[in-house]
């Protein structure tokens, strides 16, 4: 699925104009962009939730010369997927998601 795709969703089940949706999702994705940006974690029932992880430093190897590099620490996103997605991707709850084999 598109950013274009969600707009569409929202201009045919919402009656938003075109232009409504695409600020609509962009507010939705900007202050989750700024949220993560801040170091605060972001939490959607039924979906799941979105954490920061800091990463310290370390010292890596170039595979190709043995050459010992130093990597900065950085930061990284996860996703941890909620209970009710994860069921009804596996099909748990009977609507859909499930291969049926």
């Amino acid at each position: 699925m598109l950013k274009s795709d969600l707009i569409n969703i929202l201009v045919t089940k919402r009656q938003l104009t075109q232009k409504q949706a695409e600020q609509t999702v962009d507010t939705i994705f900007d202050s989750m962009k700024d949220a993560l940006c801040k170091g605060d974690n972001i939490e959607i029932r039924g979906l799941g939730a979105f954490h920061v992880k800091d990463y310290q430093g370390y010292n890596g190897r170039n595979p190709k010369t043995g050459e010992v590099i130093p990597v900065k620490p950085k930061r990284g996103i996860l996703f941890r997927t909620g209970k009710e997605l994860r069921e009804r991707v596996n099909g748990g709850n009977g609507e859909g998601g499930g291969t049926g084999t």
